[in-house]
Protein backbone atom coordinates (compact mmCIF):
# COMPACT_ATOMS: atom_id res chain seq x y z
CA UNK A 1 0.00 0.00 0.00
CA UNK A 2 1.45 3.67 -0.59
CA UNK A 3 0.05 4.49 3.28
CA UNK A 4 0.05 2.91 6.17
CA UNK A 5 -3.07 1.86 7.83
CA UNK A 6 -2.47 4.21 10.58
CA UNK A 7 -2.20 7.06 8.60
CA UNK A 8 -5.60 6.34 6.60
CA UNK A 9 -7.42 5.80 9.86
CA UNK A 10 -6.06 8.81 11.19
CA UNK A 11 -7.39 11.04 7.85
CA UNK A 12 -10.82 9.46 8.05
CA UNK A 13 -11.07 10.24 11.92
CA UNK A 14 -10.89 13.72 10.55
CA UNK A 15 -13.32 13.61 8.36
CA UNK A 16 -15.45 12.04 10.56
CA UNK A 17 -14.98 14.87 13.25
CA UNK A 18 -14.93 18.35 11.23
CA UNK A 19 -15.60 17.11 7.63
CA UNK A 20 -12.89 19.69 6.87
CA UNK A 21 -11.29 17.67 4.42
CA UNK A 22 -14.17 17.61 2.24
CA UNK A 23 -14.90 21.21 1.99
CA UNK A 24 -12.48 21.40 -0.56
CA UNK A 25 -14.27 19.35 -3.33
CA UNK A 26 -15.81 21.36 -5.61
CA UNK A 27 -16.86 21.69 -8.66
CA UNK A 28 -13.43 22.59 -10.32
CA UNK A 29 -11.38 19.29 -8.58
CA UNK A 30 -13.85 16.94 -8.16
CA UNK A 31 -12.66 13.66 -9.39
CA UNK A 32 -15.17 12.87 -11.45
CA UNK A 33 -14.43 13.70 -15.30
CA UNK A 34 -15.97 13.53 -18.71
CA UNK A 35 -13.77 11.75 -21.33
CA UNK A 36 -11.08 13.35 -23.11
CA UNK A 37 -9.53 10.41 -24.79
CA UNK A 38 -11.88 9.78 -27.37
CA UNK A 39 -10.21 7.79 -30.51
CA UNK A 40 -11.45 7.68 -33.94
CA UNK A 41 -10.30 4.30 -34.02
CA UNK A 42 -12.67 3.49 -31.05
CA UNK A 43 -14.91 0.33 -31.58
CA UNK A 44 -18.21 0.04 -31.65
CA UNK A 45 -20.98 -2.83 -32.29
CA UNK A 46 -24.32 -2.43 -34.97
CA UNK A 47 -26.88 -4.07 -33.67
CA UNK A 48 -29.41 -5.14 -36.96
CA UNK A 49 -32.32 -6.07 -35.02
CA UNK A 50 -33.99 -6.50 -38.23
CA UNK A 51 -32.43 -9.16 -38.11
CA UNK A 52 -32.10 -10.52 -34.59
CA UNK A 53 -34.16 -13.93 -34.42
CA UNK A 54 -34.25 -13.40 -30.34
CA UNK A 55 -31.90 -17.00 -29.75
CA UNK A 56 -30.77 -15.55 -26.60
CA UNK A 57 -26.93 -17.29 -28.03
CA UNK A 58 -25.55 -13.82 -26.96
CA UNK A 59 -26.93 -14.23 -23.55
CA UNK A 60 -25.11 -17.61 -23.25
CA UNK A 61 -21.63 -16.49 -24.88
CA UNK A 62 -21.73 -13.33 -22.46
CA UNK A 63 -21.97 -15.41 -19.32
CA UNK A 64 -19.48 -17.50 -20.37
CA UNK A 65 -16.77 -15.25 -20.96
CA UNK A 66 -17.28 -13.68 -17.90
CA UNK A 67 -17.08 -17.00 -15.87
CA UNK A 68 -20.55 -16.79 -14.66
CA UNK A 69 -22.92 -19.82 -13.96
CA UNK A 70 -24.46 -20.69 -17.22
CA UNK A 71 -27.77 -22.55 -17.59
CA UNK A 72 -27.78 -25.40 -19.78
CA UNK A 73 -27.88 -24.00 -23.57
CA UNK A 74 -31.16 -25.29 -24.21
CA UNK A 75 -32.84 -23.30 -20.97
CA UNK A 76 -31.65 -20.20 -23.51
CA UNK A 77 -33.97 -21.90 -26.51
CA UNK A 78 -37.09 -21.39 -24.38
CA UNK A 79 -39.22 -18.72 -25.38
CA UNK A 80 -41.42 -18.19 -22.65
CA UNK A 81 -37.82 -15.93 -21.00
CA UNK A 82 -39.25 -13.94 -23.86
CA UNK A 83 -42.63 -12.68 -22.32
CA UNK A 84 -41.01 -10.56 -19.69
CA UNK A 85 -39.32 -7.41 -19.82
CA UNK A 86 -35.90 -7.66 -18.35
CA UNK A 87 -32.88 -5.57 -17.28
CA UNK A 88 -29.27 -6.27 -17.45
CA UNK A 89 -28.26 -7.78 -13.69
CA UNK A 90 -25.70 -9.10 -11.98
CA UNK A 91 -26.19 -12.42 -13.80
CA UNK A 92 -26.83 -10.90 -16.77
CA UNK A 93 -24.56 -8.20 -18.28
CA UNK A 94 -26.74 -8.39 -21.30
CA UNK A 95 -30.67 -9.64 -22.31
CA UNK A 96 -32.79 -9.93 -25.23
CA UNK A 97 -36.75 -8.30 -25.36
CA UNK A 98 -39.09 -8.83 -27.36
CA UNK A 99 -41.46 -5.70 -27.68
CA UNK A 100 -44.60 -6.69 -28.96
CA UNK A 101 -47.10 -4.28 -27.82
CA UNK A 102 -45.07 -1.71 -30.21
CA UNK A 103 -44.88 -3.86 -32.74
CA UNK A 104 -40.83 -4.48 -32.67
CA UNK A 105 -38.73 -7.30 -32.78
CA UNK A 106 -36.46 -9.15 -30.05
CA UNK A 107 -33.62 -6.30 -29.31
CA UNK A 108 -30.69 -6.95 -27.23
CA UNK A 109 -29.59 -4.98 -24.39
CA UNK A 110 -26.51 -4.19 -22.97
CA UNK A 111 -24.07 -1.14 -21.48
CA UNK A 112 -24.00 1.45 -24.33
CA UNK A 113 -20.36 2.19 -23.36
CA UNK A 114 -21.37 6.29 -23.84
CA UNK A 115 -18.58 8.34 -25.42
CA UNK A 116 -19.32 10.79 -22.85
CA UNK A 117 -20.18 8.38 -20.09
CA UNK A 118 -22.62 9.87 -17.44
CA UNK A 119 -21.08 6.85 -14.84
CA UNK A 120 -17.45 8.02 -15.50
CA UNK A 121 -18.68 11.46 -14.68
CA UNK A 122 -20.56 10.75 -12.00
CA UNK A 123 -17.58 8.45 -10.35
CA UNK A 124 -16.32 10.35 -7.33
CA UNK A 125 -13.05 7.83 -7.02
CA UNK A 126 -12.17 7.79 -10.90
CA UNK A 127 -13.04 3.68 -10.73
CA UNK A 128 -14.97 4.22 -13.98
CA UNK A 129 -13.01 4.93 -17.26
CA UNK A 130 -13.90 5.44 -20.93
CA UNK A 131 -10.97 3.17 -22.55
CA UNK A 132 -9.39 4.88 -25.93
CA UNK A 133 -10.66 1.71 -27.54
CA UNK A 134 -14.06 2.44 -27.06
CA UNK A 135 -15.14 0.39 -23.69
CA UNK A 136 -16.21 1.93 -20.36
CA UNK A 137 -15.30 -0.24 -17.65
CA UNK A 138 -15.13 -0.32 -13.75
CA UNK A 139 -12.33 -1.01 -11.64
CA UNK A 140 -12.99 -2.46 -8.38
CA UNK A 141 -10.13 -1.75 -6.13
CA UNK A 142 -11.48 1.85 -6.66
CA UNK A 143 -14.86 1.73 -6.31
CA UNK A 144 -16.28 2.99 -2.74
CA UNK A 145 -19.85 1.62 -3.52
CA UNK A 146 -21.33 5.11 -3.58
CA UNK A 147 -23.59 3.69 -6.57
CA UNK A 148 -24.13 6.76 -7.79
CA UNK A 149 -22.85 5.52 -11.59
CA UNK A 150 -26.16 3.82 -11.27
CA UNK A 151 -28.12 7.14 -10.41
CA UNK A 152 -26.52 8.82 -13.08
CA UNK A 153 -26.17 6.21 -16.63
CA UNK A 154 -29.58 7.32 -18.87
CA UNK A 155 -30.17 3.33 -19.83
CA UNK A 156 -30.08 2.29 -15.84
CA UNK A 157 -27.69 -0.36 -16.91
CA UNK A 158 -24.94 -0.78 -13.48
CA UNK A 159 -26.30 -3.16 -11.55
CA UNK A 160 -24.94 -3.80 -7.82
CA UNK A 161 -24.20 -6.98 -5.48
CA UNK A 162 -26.58 -6.16 -2.63
CA UNK A 163 -26.48 -9.57 -1.32
CA UNK A 164 -22.34 -8.82 -0.75
CA UNK A 165 -21.71 -7.24 2.34
CA UNK A 166 -18.04 -7.32 2.54
CA UNK A 167 -16.83 -6.94 -0.99
CA UNK A 168 -19.91 -5.76 -3.41
CA UNK A 169 -19.28 -5.24 -7.03
CA UNK A 170 -20.63 -3.01 -9.68
CA UNK A 171 -21.35 -5.21 -12.64
CA UNK A 172 -22.20 -3.89 -16.21
CA UNK A 173 -21.20 -5.27 -19.55
CA UNK A 174 -17.13 -4.20 -20.32
CA UNK A 175 -17.31 -4.83 -23.84
CA UNK A 176 -15.72 -8.31 -23.62
CA UNK A 177 -12.12 -6.05 -22.42
CA UNK A 178 -9.95 -8.88 -21.99
CA UNK A 179 -10.98 -10.75 -25.45
CA UNK A 180 -10.91 -7.74 -27.55
CA UNK A 181 -7.58 -6.51 -26.04
CA UNK A 182 -6.34 -10.16 -27.93
CA UNK A 183 -7.61 -8.99 -31.01
CA UNK A 184 -10.88 -11.09 -30.44
CA UNK A 185 -14.19 -10.51 -31.09
CA UNK A 186 -16.95 -9.49 -28.36
CA UNK A 187 -18.59 -12.79 -27.22
CA UNK A 188 -21.91 -11.62 -28.19
CA UNK A 189 -20.57 -10.65 -31.61
CA UNK A 190 -18.91 -14.22 -32.08
CA UNK A 191 -21.85 -16.57 -31.70
CA UNK A 192 -24.34 -14.51 -33.34
CA UNK A 193 -25.98 -16.72 -36.06
CA UNK A 194 -27.12 -14.23 -37.93
CA UNK A 195 -24.59 -11.73 -38.08
CA UNK A 196 -27.56 -9.08 -36.46
CA UNK A 197 -24.08 -8.08 -34.57
CA UNK A 198 -21.40 -6.10 -36.85
CA UNK A 199 -18.23 -5.21 -34.70
CA UNK A 200 -15.71 -2.44 -36.01
CA UNK A 201 -14.68 1.10 -35.58
CA UNK A 202 -17.28 3.51 -34.85
CA UNK A 203 -17.27 5.28 -37.35
CA UNK A 204 -17.26 2.59 -39.91
CA UNK A 205 -20.31 1.27 -38.36
CA UNK A 206 -22.23 4.69 -38.80
CA UNK A 207 -21.46 4.57 -42.01
CA UNK A 208 -22.60 1.05 -43.18
CA UNK A 209 -26.02 1.75 -41.03
CA UNK A 210 -26.30 4.60 -43.25
CA UNK A 211 -25.89 2.70 -46.44
CA UNK A 212 -28.79 0.16 -45.13
CA UNK A 213 -30.91 2.57 -45.12
CA UNK A 214 -30.50 4.28 -48.15
CA UNK A 215 -30.72 0.70 -49.73
CA UNK A 216 -33.79 -0.49 -47.85
CA UNK A 217 -35.53 2.51 -47.12
CA UNK A 218 -38.95 0.38 -46.72
CA UNK A 219 -36.81 -1.73 -44.05
CA UNK A 220 -35.46 0.49 -41.71
CA UNK A 221 -36.82 3.64 -39.89
CA UNK A 222 -34.58 6.52 -41.30
CA UNK A 223 -32.36 6.77 -38.08
CA UNK A 224 -28.97 5.68 -36.24
CA UNK A 225 -29.53 5.49 -32.56
CA UNK A 226 -26.55 6.36 -30.88
CA UNK A 227 -25.13 8.54 -33.71
CA UNK A 228 -26.05 11.56 -31.66
CA UNK A 229 -27.66 10.95 -28.40
CA UNK A 230 -26.17 12.09 -25.34
CA UNK A 231 -23.27 12.90 -27.66
CA UNK A 232 -22.70 9.65 -28.95
CA UNK A 233 -22.87 5.67 -27.99
CA UNK A 234 -20.17 2.80 -28.70
CA UNK A 235 -23.25 0.70 -29.44
CA UNK A 236 -25.09 1.38 -32.53
CA UNK A 237 -28.99 0.30 -33.31
CA UNK A 238 -30.82 0.19 -36.65
CA UNK A 239 -34.72 -0.35 -36.44
CA UNK A 240 -38.06 -0.70 -38.24
CA UNK A 241 -39.31 1.88 -35.77
CA UNK A 242 -38.44 4.27 -33.85
CA UNK A 243 -36.51 2.85 -30.70
CA UNK A 244 -36.62 6.03 -28.53
CA UNK A 245 -39.68 5.92 -26.08
CA UNK A 246 -40.26 2.20 -26.60
CA UNK A 247 -37.00 0.43 -25.95
CA UNK A 248 -34.54 3.49 -25.16
CA UNK A 249 -35.24 6.96 -23.30
CA UNK A 250 -35.95 9.90 -25.12
CA UNK A 251 -32.65 11.44 -24.85
CA UNK A 252 -30.73 14.89 -26.49
CA UNK A 253 -27.95 14.73 -28.19
CA UNK A 254 -25.96 16.70 -25.37
CA UNK A 255 -23.55 14.75 -23.28
CA UNK A 256 -24.60 13.44 -20.14
CA UNK A 257 -22.01 14.08 -17.53
CA UNK A 258 -23.92 17.86 -17.73
CA UNK A 259 -26.50 16.62 -16.06
CA UNK A 260 -24.65 14.07 -13.80
CA UNK A 261 -21.88 16.62 -12.65
CA UNK A 262 -24.24 19.66 -11.64
CA UNK A 263 -26.45 16.71 -9.64
CA UNK A 264 -22.39 15.51 -7.98
CA UNK A 265 -21.56 18.87 -7.40
CA UNK A 266 -24.49 19.92 -5.38
CA UNK A 267 -24.35 17.40 -3.12
CA UNK A 268 -20.77 18.18 -2.55
CA UNK A 269 -21.40 21.73 -2.27
CA UNK A 270 -24.43 21.80 -0.11
CA UNK A 271 -24.42 18.26 2.26
CA UNK A 272 -20.82 17.66 3.52
CA UNK A 273 -22.07 15.06 6.35
CA UNK A 274 -22.81 12.86 4.26
CA UNK A 275 -20.30 13.00 2.13
CA UNK A 276 -17.93 12.26 4.69
CA UNK A 277 -19.93 9.58 6.22
CA UNK A 278 -19.58 7.77 2.50
CA UNK A 279 -15.65 8.97 2.95
CA UNK A 280 -15.98 6.50 6.38
CA UNK A 281 -17.91 4.23 4.70
CA UNK A 282 -15.32 3.95 1.35
CA UNK A 283 -12.49 3.53 3.58
CA UNK A 284 -13.56 0.93 5.78
CA UNK A 285 -14.71 -0.86 2.18
CA UNK A 286 -10.72 -0.09 0.94
CA UNK A 287 -9.37 -1.86 4.21
CA UNK A 288 -11.20 -4.76 4.32
CA UNK A 289 -10.66 -5.33 0.33
CA UNK A 290 -6.98 -4.61 1.58
CA UNK A 291 -7.00 -7.12 4.26
CA UNK A 292 -8.78 -9.85 1.77
CA UNK A 293 -6.29 -9.71 -0.66
CA UNK A 294 -3.37 -10.15 2.15
CA UNK A 295 -5.10 -13.09 3.32
CA UNK A 296 -5.26 -14.79 0.19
Amino acid sequence: MGQSRRNFLKQLAAIGTTGAALTSVTPKNSIAKSSDNLSEERKGVLVDSTVCIGCRKCEWACQGAHEFKQDSFENYQNDETLNKMRRPDINNLTVVNKYRDEGLRTIKLQCMHCDYPACESACIVGAITKNENGAVVWDTDKCIGCRYCMVACPFQIPAFEYHKALDPKILKCDFCIERTSEGKFPACVSICPVEALTYGTREELITEAKRRIKNYPNKYYDHVFGEYEIGGTSWLYLADKNLAGPVFPKLSNNPAPGVSESIQHGLFAYFVPPIAVYALLGGIMWLTKDTKKENQ
